[in-house]
């Protein structure tokens, strides 16, 4: 019995003389052997930003940003008006100390990571975020990851949606040749409807031949009644795209624009019909064309991918 008391003190020696010791170097080993580890290869290196109180930092990403957190309240950030691509920093509070950190994921799924210090006058205040892909080598990881999967898309990978809508954008082929509408000097073609998993995908060009530019109010994709005339919320099922691959709302005089627009995969009930309309903002040359079952049952396939 005597020698368990002295086995316990000294326990409760060890532990006293440890917790006393906070700033010795950390082992890696946070979790007492009950945790792997993370090694080196598998972190995200972050880029490396200053910020100031008088002046603010742009930082420009290859796509829209869907999310942008903070690592303290040292620094504000958001995205600059009338722009989904462009990240505005600043520093909140003048001259302050500790480094912090923010991070963005892009609607491609791309992750950025970003160490924050101050400084009165940064060395760099417009910052361009492309090329950063890794070449697939162990030893060369991501500074941006492609494995974020985001709400809207489900189980797709948001770079294989891109890749898809690029693709169809670089081949420029017309598989439908009897879907568009012709106003007032301006074409809307529905050029093809490609399909790959659980999505539609819409090519869609608008040419303005006229000598006024044509400035887009919206597009709307919707489902309706092929019988009944009148337009009501209840008789309207409205397909609301979750990508869009080179939407330009502005087209000029004697100039033609193509768009891929990514859609959940949908089909047609009997009576209906799909109609997609485009609205001139301040003006009257809207279009519109309608979309049969069969259009979309002969979807074509996307198997083989060709981007540069």
């Amino acid at each position: 019995m005597k020698q368990f008391f002295i086995m316990i003190a000294f326990v409760a020696i060890t532990v006293s003389v440890n917790a006393q010791e906070p700033n010795q170097p950390s082992t890696g080993d946070l979790y007492n052997g009950l945790a792997r580890k993370i090694e080196y290869d598998r972190m995200i290196p972050p880029y490396g930003v200053e910020v100031s109180f008088n002046k603010t930092v742009h930082i420009i990403f290859p796509a829209a940003v869907s999310y942008v957190d903070l690592g303290s309240a040292n620094i504000i950030a958001g995205k600059a008006d009338g722009s989904e691509n462009v990240i505005r920093v600043k520093a909140a509070v003048q001259g302050f100390e500790r480094e912090t950190n923010f991070s963005v994921i892009t609607e491609e799924g791309n992750f950025y990571s970003f160490n924050v210090k101050y400084a009165d006058d940064p060395e760099k205040l417009n910052v361009e975020m492309k090329d950063f892909i890794h070449d697939g080598e162990a030893v060369n990881r991501p500074n941006n990851s492609l494995d974020i999967y985001l709400k809207e898309l489900g189980n797709e990978s948001p770079k294989v949606v891109y890749l898809i809508m690029k693709s169809i954008y670089k081949g420029d082929k017309r598989e439908i040749k009897h879907i568009g509408s012709k106003r007032f000097g301006v074409q809307l073609l529905l050029k093809g409807i490609y399909t790959y998993n659980d999505f539609l995908y819409f090519y869609i060009q608008t040419q303005n031949t006229s000598q006024v530019p044509f400035d887009m109010d919206f597009i709307r994709i919707k489902i309706v009644d092929k019988k009944i005339a009148k337009r009501t919320a209840i008789q309207e099922q409205v397909i609301y795209p979750v990508r869009a691959y080179r939407y330009n709302i502005r087209i000029p005089g004697k100039k033609a624009e193509r768009t891929v627009f990514a859609l959940p995969k949908f089909t047609i009930p009997d009576g209906k019909q799909l109609v997609v309309e485009l609205y001139e903002k301040n003006g009257g040359r809207h279009q519109r064309f309608v979309v049969e079952n069969e259009d979309i049952v002969h979807a074509k396939v996307i198997d083989n991918l060709k981007v540069k």
